[in-house]
């Protein structure tokens, strides 16, 4: 096995790791499901799983990531513009 394959796997299980700890510490009630931690740690997993996915050719596979990885973008944002909307003040 040469260093890229090693490198990819690495990559790979790493990202399984983290979505499954994301998925564990929301199931606990230790995080929400609108947290940026959460979020961003679900978009940092489906990074790895478009690498590892798109490397080995699962296509499948690495498309629902980028879409997995797009909605925790999305929700990171519109968590930011809800916040910011909270602290605005109304003249």
């Amino acid at each position: 096995m040469d260093a890229e394959v090693i490198v990819i796997e690495v990559i790979g299980w790493t990202a399984a790791a983290i979505i499954l700890a994301a998925y564990i510490l929301l199931s606990l009630g230790k995080l929400e499901g609108r947290s940026y931690f959460y979020q961003w740690m679900n978009v940092i997993g489906a990074g790895g799983f478009i690498v590892n996915s798109g490397y080995n050719g699962a296509l499948p596979s690495a498309v629902l990531n980028v879409i997995w990885a797009g909605m925790g973008l999305f929700t990171l944002w519109s968590v930011w513009r809800a916040r910011q909307a909270s602290r605005a003040v109304i003249p």
